[in-house]
């Protein structure tokens, strides 16, 4: 539980604030919740970067900085990509581990292809070790 003023030494409003500390990269030294909001009865406006607070001495209003704001966000953002590649990436690594090791080798060499008709056209097996799944490539085909 901590202190928490807002305002100035002529206009100001104090109150004790629970906070949860949490170790996690993010661009902001603390986050305000709905509880504490709620306990100095604050309005926040968002599209005008405004927190109004009542005090005894009147409505006291805090402005945010438009640029300090934009580069918190521009922050947050590029961490939030970060942290989803890099799940993404775990998520590949334990699927990878998944599949057997006789299907992750990488065969040296190339199966052998049925024979060519010509120069200008293959022969080529659609699936391996299959003859009777293939395709013909070339550059003269006759359409039909």
């Amino acid at each position: 539980m901590l202190p928490v003023q807002f305002g100035t030494t002529e206009h100001f409003l104090t109150e004790y604030v629970n906070f949860f500390v949490v170790d996690f990269d993010t661009a902001y030294h603390a986050i305000l919740g709905r509880l504490a909001l709620a306990k100095f009865m604050a309005v926040p406006h968002y599209v005008y970067l405004l927190l109004k607070i009542p005090t005894e001495k009147g409505v006291l209003t805090l402005r945010a900085n438009v640029s300090t704001t934009y580069d918190c966000e521009r922050e947050g953002l590029s961490i939030t990509k970060a942290l989803d590649l890099s799940a993404r990436i775990q998520d590949c690594i334990t699927n990878s581990n998944k599949v057997p090791v006789e299907e992750k080798e990488i065969p040296t060499q190339e199966p052998p292809r049925s024979t060519t008709k010509s120069k200008e056209m293959k022969e080529v097996e659609l699936i391996i070790s299959d003859r009777r799944k293939t395709a013909r490539i070339g550059a003269h085909l006759n359409p039909k």
